[in-house]
């Protein structure tokens, strides 16, 4: 019962990271974006590439959890 329970908490750390993460993420980009409209599409681009490794990286710990 117990290895199900630490599981249990290291997947709901797992999610909780990449929340953050991805918060962090987009919230960089809109901030870059409002700075340098002009690079908008550069930035948007680099957002999603980084935004899929996030959330490939949180799906396999969460297998592994």
């Amino acid at each position: 019962m117990e290895t199900l329970d630490l599981a249990m908490v290291g997947a709901g750390l797992i999610v909780i990271g990449a929340g953050l993460g991805l918060g962090k993420i987009g919230g960089s980009a809109m901030e870059a974006i409002a700075r340098q409209p002009e690079a908008s599409g550069k930035v948007q681009t680099a957002m999603i590439i980084i935004a899929a490794l996030l959330e490939g990286l949180a799906f396999a710990a969460l297998i592994l959890a």
